[in-house]
């Protein structure tokens, strides 16, 4: 079921596209900056198959002195978040998925931007059906209370996504119409 589903939604964002306003990336970082005002280290990603592309609110992040944190991914589905710059160069992964060259310290972030095929209205996240995300917030929750805001256009949105017990919700999700 989530396989079909993930389909007919990749296809769905990649017709629904659109480009995220420097405006709209503004006011994201001003919520951020009154909601979650003890937050120091922002995980986000590099954007593939139409999502949402946040590239531009990190960097917005960046010059606010935030640490901007991207992902790694490695073998059995392992993903590790690493400091990122974009004066840094970046490296294609296997996946297809930028990805820091200049490994630091590994980093669990305070909040992580998540990207997503999908979402409903109960905060749940349809991905890319890997898990990295999921197993990453399970790995990590004993850590650091993450705070997990998903990125996604509206058209994205389905009723109720199928669920199961490793699915991990979000705390919030933004569109490109609604913070």
């Amino acid at each position: 079921m989530k396989k079909i589903l993930r389909k007919k939604l990749i296809k769905k964002r990649k017709k629904n596209y659109v480009e995220i306003s420097s405006k709209h990336n503004l006011n994201i970082y001003k919520v951020l900056k009154k909601n979650y005002q003890n937050i120091k280290t922002i995980g986000g990603y590099v954007p593939i198959n139409y999502e949402f592309d946040c590239l531009k609110l990190l960097q917005l992040l960046e010059k606010k002195n935030y640490i901007i944190c991207l992902p790694v991914t490695g073998k059995n589905y392992v993903m590790n978040f690493y400091k990122y710059s974009f004066s840094d160069p970046l490296k294609i992964n296997k996946l297809g998925i930028g990805e820091p060259i200049k490994l630091s310290k590994k980093t669990v972030p305070d909040l992580i931007f998540v990207p997503l095929v999908g979402y409903d209205k109960y905060l749940n996240r349809l991905g890319y059906g890997g898990g990295f995300y999921d197993r990453y917030f399970q790995k990590n929750q004993k850590l650091k209370k993450i705070i997990k805001i998903g990125l996604a256009f509206s058209s994205q949105k389905i009723k109720k996504l199928p669920t199961d017990k490793f699915d991990k919700k979000l705390n919030k999700i933004i569109t490109e119409k609604k913070i």
